[in-house]
């Protein structure tokens, strides 16, 4: 396993991280293709709608997978979570323009649907929740911020609560799909409460202890 996780590491050390905005970015014209040419099915505006935004709900978890693979596993694939996340936002974006642009084509409708119905408000909630984090994925923004961008990052995990939920939600009748991203999203955030937890009781109990020593 070990040997596998090297060769895994340094084959990814070898990618271009370029390659992986390219590979990622390939689709969106791909299915906009599709969906001019009868490849959606009889609803080409609500297929798109619904891969572009399929898309950027995995990528939110691939995302969010990035971390427990290199703890758990040791894989490393850090370099490439920044491409992960301006693309994860590239889909939201292109998700929310077809259904704005090609599929409720009217500002006064989106407003009023936003208002009006609870998984688009909790949909668009999500949407500005990457709007800094997309804004912010550059190396300037890093130094400019210090610690208070990974602090402003953790809205990565608010977004993909609330796209989960969003995904449930729109979902009508028992569907297993939005299910089962809803059960990977809450357990990769899951996943990052614990750590926590024991780094501030480790912190506390340190802080007991030295408490107690002194006269």
């Amino acid at each position: 396993m070990a040997g596998l996780i090297d060769t895994l590491n340094s084959l990814a050390r070898r990618i271009p991280v370029w390659s992986v905005y390219l590979l990622l970015a390939l689709p969106i014209p791909w299915f906009f293709y599709q969906g001019l040419n009868g490849g959606l099915g009889r609803d080409p505006v609500k297929g798109l709608e619904r891969l572009y935004g399929l898309w950027a709900l995995r990528l939110l978890i691939a995302g969010l997978i990035v971390t427990p693979l290199r703890r758990t596993l040791g894989l490393n694939l850090l370099r490439f979570r920044r491409a992960i996340g301006v693309m994860t936002f590239v889909y939201a974006l292109a998700h929310l323009t077809v259904w704005a642009a090609l599929d409720v084509q009217a500002l006064s409708r989106v407003w009023a649907d936003v208002l009006k119905r609870p998984y688009i408000t909790i949909g668009m909630a999500g949407f500005l929740c990457l709007i800094p984090l997309a804004a912010t994925s550059n190396n300037w923004s890093l130094r400019k911020l210090g610690a208070r961008w990974r602090k402003l990052h953790r809205l990565t995990y608010a977004a993909a609560l609330l796209a989960a939920l969003h995904f449930l939600w729109l979902a009508k009748g028992f569907q297993l799909e939005p299910l089962i991203y809803a059960a990977v999203i809450s357990a990769l955030l899951i996943y990052r409460l614990p750590h926590k937890r024991l780094r501030q009781r480790l912190l506390q109990n340190g802080v007991n202890r030295i408490r107690s020593q002194e006269p």
